[in-house]
């Protein structure tokens, strides 16, 4: 499970196509059927116009692949069953065939200087052998560089590899993973829908460990997911207990949302799946942060946790509103806060390759360096900004999206029950939530800002 992309984890208005379609790097709206004319029209995009933005220093890549989609999943992915493998067994001639466009992508792909982190989401990258990992990592080498100290991460879920395949993902270049475990306790995992089960995630934890005792692995990042059907604080805590004992460097901690067209939502739509009420979550949340912070981990994104100096780079990229450079099906790319999602579909996101070839003269102006591109749209930057833990400085977003004291003002009393029950926090010219309770409660603050913000007058009027 992708630490951002290709899905907002807290239902919240999309700010990513599919980590976004109206929000972050992966998205999740289908993009247009690709066309030539389609292209054209991406080329012909307006710039917006403001202070120049550097070029994208980030990468995400999207492997599709699976062995089986989760209950709860939405993502663009490819189930190809349990024996799948990139190296040679079931399901490698598609992956090959993949892996094909995806490096036509990179090749093609606009100059930027080098990349400082990169991200190999799904799906499960790690259904790649590590060559087909490490040739992933030449090819953005070659296309734009691999800053000395880059983060280069990959997404890895357990009984996809052996101690053996680690090592090869670890001499290709890779020296961060994110571990998709979610739970520690088999019966929940086998109500998710997953594959590995409690001996599989203990045995993969104890590799990562060693390998970043040997110096070999420089951080390693597990996903839990909260807040699922039955779920009490004692669960909650056993899960915590056991995540900690496991002593990962970074945890990404997930609200189960109840995703379109997933077998939660039929399931829930059936009456066979009881969720839990939100004051119960919040409960969750709380323990999740005053556990975790008895043993080290600081909060500083609504999801995720981190011991000093082991915070996402890539993540923190997202949120801060910088931009990135995407590849690959479903992925969406936001060089300069231009949001450019590619197909959910294989054979769309080749058609899409095959127009985006057609245009890439044009492509190639709105695709490098715009003048006066602003980036992220102003409420896209309040709400990823109000999911940090420092929050957003108020008085210069308003600023830049054109708008005096007044409508800040405006908009602070159309949030202040939230100020008055300690949720959202002003100091001075930073406004921030409260954590555990603003952070727990953020879909209702940000619905609030977000049905604000349309009827506010546009910059310069």
């Amino acid at each position: 499970m992708p630490d951002l992309p290709p899905n907002n984890r807290q239902g919240l208005p999309p700010v990513m196509g599919t980590p976004s379609t109206g929000a972050l790097p992966d998205s999740g709206a289908a993009p247009r059927t690709p066309t030539a004319a389609a292209a054209a029209d991406l080329a012909a995009a307006p710039a917006q116009q403001g202070p120049a933005l550097p070029p994208p220093r980030s990468a995400y890549v999207h492997i599709p692949f699976c062995h089986r989609r989760c209950f709860y999943c939405d993502f663009p992915v490819v189930p190809l069953g349990d024996r799948a493998d990139g190296s040679g067994g079931s399901g490698a001639a598609s992956i090959a065939a993949y892996l094909q466009l995806l490096h036509r992508e990179i090749a093609t792909a606009p100059p930027g200087p080098p990349l400082s982190t990169v991200y190999l989401g799904g799906g499960t990258p790690s259904m790649l052998c590590p060559d087909q990992v490490g040739a992933l990592l030449k090819a953005l080498d070659r296309r734009y560089g691999l800053a000395p100290g880059a983060e280069l991460t990959l997404e890895m879920d357990p009984a996809s590899f052996d101690q053996a395949r680690l090592a090869g993902y670890l001499a290709a270049g890779i020296n961060r993973v994110s571990l998709g475990g979610q739970s520690f306790d088999d019966s929940v995992l086998a109500s998710l829908g997953r594959r590995h089960r409690l001996a599989d995630l203990l045995q993969a934890t104890g590799w990562l460990r060693r390998a970043r005792a040997r110096g070999e692995l420089a951080s390693w990042s597990l996903d839990l997911i909260q807040s699922l059907p039955g779920q009490g604080l004692s669960h909650w805590q056993r899960q915590l207990e056991a995540a900690i004992a496991q002593e990962p460097p970074h945890l990404s901690i997930y609200e189960l949302s109840i995703e379109p067209g997933t077998v939660f939502e039929r399931r829930l739509e059936r009456g066979e799946l009881e969720l839990i009420d939100q004051d119960l979550a919040a409960d969750l949340m709380e323990l999740s942060q005053q556990r975790l912070g008895q043993a080290g981990y600081g909060h500083y994104e609504i999801s995720n946790y981190a011991r000093p100096g082991h915070a996402s780079r890539h993540n923190r990229v997202y949120w801060s509103g910088a931009g990135w450079w995407g590849f690959g099906m479903g992925a969406t790319a936001a060089p300069y806060g231009r949001r450019q999602a590619r197909p959910r579909t294989r054979e769309a996101y080749a058609a899409w390759l095959v127009a985006r070839d057609h245009a890439l003269p044009a492509l190639a102006a709105t695709e490098g360096a715009p003048e006066g591109s602003v980036g992220m749209a102003i409420d896209e930057r309040w709400m990823v900004g109000l999911r940090r833990r420092e929050g957003v400085n108020a008085v210069a977003l308003a600023r830049a999206a054109g708008l005096g004291h007044q409508q800040l003002a405006a908009l602070r009393q159309e949030l202040a029950p939230f100020e008055e029950r300690g949720l959202l926090l002003v100091e001075g010219e930073r406004w921030r939530l409260s954590d555990p309770a603003g952070l727990a409660l953020s879909n209702a603050v940000l619905r609030e800002l977000l049905a604000w913000w349309p009827a506010e007058p546009a910059a310069g009027h």
